[in-house]
């Protein structure tokens, strides 16, 4: 197939995703937003041929998508809170549970996040546990820093403040100081990689709806079991015991630390393996886009493709 990709500059998943295209005899073109505009090709984009035109720009693609003769499907990979009183045309969504503020949608599948298989390698755990995200009210460092000290852990936090952000890491500050945290800062990819490997667990304490929450995956790809408290997509992307736990307060975050023991590295890295890797994701994507594809050439209504999830 003939696929445009248009995404923006920091959507790793979308690298991930049109590498896999690529492997599989796929012809992928990126339109990349956000950066400097340069004539990538020899004529205007809108007389290409695609077979398929996919967006991953939250909230701008919609009239775009409207005035396009090619089929497109649309993918966000944030929240949907604020979309209620707009139109879309076919969608994608991460999860079952970033469906839930526009469930009318024209939700045309749920397609999981998958990272490269070769990205990350399992390691064999350690003494500590691991925060890696944002500084920011929705993300809980401050449950984070709790869980660790009920337990008698350190725990190695890796996450960026946003301006957004900035009054509530002024607040929570002084607990980045306390004896058992080690503050990072924001981490570069390998060295994320590293912090996650060696962590006893991933700590995700969140209280948000996380549309899906790609660190969750990274820890899994290390073979890192994680701790995430039960909102958004947590349910569907931690199996409860396999690759980790999933809890709904502090106390019985404290408990799950306690029965890690019980979770094997091993089946943690392969079961990432078989729900979350690129390959996969690829191809639930090729699924769609020859659905798409085959009904613009029938002129017929998409329908509703099978969940492509696994329960």
């Amino acid at each position: 197939m003939k696929i445009a990709q248009v995404a923006a500059l920091d959507e790793r998943v979308v690298s991930y995703l049109t590498q896999e295209l690529v492997a599989e005899g796929h012809e992928v073109t990126v339109f990349e937003t956000g950066v400097r505009l340069v004539a990538p090709c020899a004529e205007a984009p809108r007389l290409e041929q695609f077979d398929i035109v996919h967006f991953h720009v939250d909230g701008v693609p919609d009239a775009m998508a409207r005035r396009l003769t090619v089929p497109n499907v649309t993918t966000f990979h944030g929240r949907l809170d604020s979309t209620a009183d707009r139109d879309f045309g076919a969608l994608v969504s991460i999860s079952r549970a970033q469906r839930d503020p526009r469930p009318d949608a024209n939700w045309v599948a749920t397609i999981h996040e998958g990272l490269p298989l070769d990205l990350h390698e399992r390691g064999p755990g350690g003494d500590y546990l691991a925060f890696v995200g944002r500084i920011a009210a929705e993300t809980r460092v401050d449950r984070a820093i709790e869980i660790a000290a009920s337990a008698g852990l350190r725990i190695k936090i890796a996450a960026k403040v946003d301006r957004a952000d900035r009054d509530y890491h002024q607040r929570i500050e002084p607990l980045l100081d306390r004896p058992h945290v080690e503050f990072l800062g924001e981490l570069g990819a390998r060295d994320t990689s590293e912090l996650l490997r060696n962590a006893r667990a991933l700590v995700f304490p969140i209280d948000w709806p996380e549309p899906f929450g790609r660190v969750m995956i990274d820890a899994m790809a290390c073979g890192t079991p994680v701790i995430a408290f039960r909102a958004g997509a947590t349910p569907e992307v931690v199996d409860d015991g396999v690759t980790g736990f999933v809890v709904e307060s502090i106390p019985e975050a404290v408990r799950a630390v306690a029965r890690l023991d019980q979770i094997s590295r091993t089946a943690v890295r392969r079961t990432f393996e078989q729900r979350f890797s690129a390959a996969r994701m690829a191809r639930d994507y090729v699924h769609v886009y020859e659905q798409l594809a085959g009904a613009a050439h029938r002129r017929e209504q998409p329908r509703q493709v099978t969940d492509l999830c696994p329960s």
